[in-house]
């Protein structure tokens, strides 16, 4: 099954034929609604994993202990030029810095530097702060 303006099928699966082994059985209307529920379970899920790879966070001690930070890390997947972008934001919401640089680059509580003023994983440059 190929969703409307999709160049990729969403679901492949076999056909079973008719008597004459040439045409296609038909489909009834509950077999058919099974298969696009099913095409569109598949496509879901396929979406949830590409969010889930592009999309990382993390949550850290402040430098001096006494607040918590949410490190947020998102993979632009550009063409052209793909980047990370890496975010350090405070309980309130605020965001305090952001770096960009290797798409590469993997978000774990070691890589943010715990204990460090300055969030700048490997891979990643100095960026602006917020």
């Amino acid at each position: 099954m190929i969703k409307d303006g999709e160049a990729e099928p969403a679901l492949v699966g076999p056909w079973t034929m008719g008597r004459n082994k040439k045409d296609p059985k038909p489909l009834d209307t509950s077999a058919f609604n099974t298969l696009v529920k099913t095409a569109s379970e598949v496509l879901c899920r396929h979406e949830q994993q590409r969010r889930a790879q592009l999309h990382k966070e993390v949550r850290v001690a402040s430098a001096d202990r006494n607040d918590e930070l949410d490190i947020t890390l998102d993979i632009v997947p550009d063409d052209i030029e793909p980047y990370a972008l890496l975010t350090a934001l405070d309980t309130f919401g605020e965001q305090l810095a952001q770096v960009q640089g290797a798409p590469s680059v993997k978000l774990s509580k070691a890589s943010c530097g715990l204990g460090r003023k300055r969030i700048s994983p490997p891979g990643l440059e100095a960026g602006q702060a917020g």
